[in-house]
């Protein structure tokens, strides 16, 4: 059920950015929702280790209840940003998602993007293997490590904004692949050298991943004007898919999983950024309006 509603948020989310915001401007405030996203996964371990010290698991659950309840009252107070309400049942509106992937531009995109979460979930995944059973950390060191790397993926939706007023999205998508290339290539070379070298070696591909997010995601509503809620429940379970691939190849019993998750990197980050000089230059992709906006 927990998975149900996050799900659910998550798509209601980026629907309703799509339903309020245009062009540059929704691509900003993707810019701190992505972020937004990156931060939790960060502050989440401390907040559980406090409730912990000062009481028992229950506690965990208790406070899962109060940031649900929270929620709900800020869902009840945001206004409804759908302009055209589907008038048809459960069904009719599953039905919808049909309809979304059979629009080429749409689909096409979504395939390219959605790749990037192979490599990710397999870090996720596997990490706390690498840095305590590999390189022999403890669990507080290790900690330490994850919330470096995590900090990097809250730069990246701001980085690129900064960035997007001097370089142009499809340059800076295509130079982020190549990032997550060449450093699946460094860990692969340099990865098992020590944890600092690891550590060091994957920083590029976290941060160009997390770059793409607002542009991608931008992109690939642009291409709907209407089933947004479908468009964006089609985005996060895909990416939702592919990151299961990726923690399902990880997962295997490899004789080094660094030199595995470097592949990873390397071979999907090529994959990628082959597809996305196909699609990007496709005449069925719609372009976003490159009005100058500030964040």
């Amino acid at each position: 059920l927990q998975a149900v509603a996050s799900g659910a948020a998550t798509s209601v989310g980026s629907a309703v950015v799509k339903d309020v915001y245009e062009g540059r401007k929704r691509e900003a405030v993707l810019a701190l929702v992505f972020s937004m996203m990156m931060i939790a996964p960060i502050i989440a371990p401390v907040i559980g280790a406090f409730v912990l010290g000062v009481t028992s698991w229950r506690g965990i659950f208790w406070t899962l209840s109060g940031a649900g309840i929270l929620a709900l009252a800020c869902a009840i107070a945001m206004e409804e940003t759908i302009e055209h309400r589907s008038t048809g049942n459960t069904l009719q509106s599953l039905s919808r998602l049909g309809v979304v992937l059979k629009n080429p531009g749409f689909t096409s995109l979504l395939v390219t993007f959605s790749l990037r979460s192979i490599p990710l979930m397999a870090f996720i995944s596997t990490s706390s293997y690498i840095y305590i059973d590999q390189f022999g950390l403890s669990a507080k060191v290790y900690s330490y490590f994850f919330a470096g790397n995590a900090v990097f993926m809250v730069l990246g939706p701001m980085l690129y904004m900064r960035l997007s007023s001097r370089f142009n999205s499809r340059t800076m998508i295509s130079v982020c692949y190549l990032a997550l290339s060449l450093s699946g290539l460094l860990v692969c070379i340099l990865g098992n050298l020590s944890p600092w070298w690891f550590a060091v070696s994957l920083l590029p591909s976290t941060l160009a991943g997390s770059v793409i997010g607002p542009p991608s995601a931008n992109l690939m509503l642009e291409q709907q004007k209407t089933d947004t809620g479908s468009a964006s429940s089609l985005m996060s379970s895909s990416i939702t898919i592919m990151g299961s691939v990726g923690m399902m190849l990880i997962s295997f019993s490899w004789a080094n999983r660094i030199w595995v998750l470097g592949a990873l990197n390397l071979i999907f980050g090529l994959l990628s950024l082959l597809l996305w000089q196909w699609v990007s230059k496709g005449t069925h992709v719609i372009q976003v309006k490159d009005d100058k906006v500030t964040i």
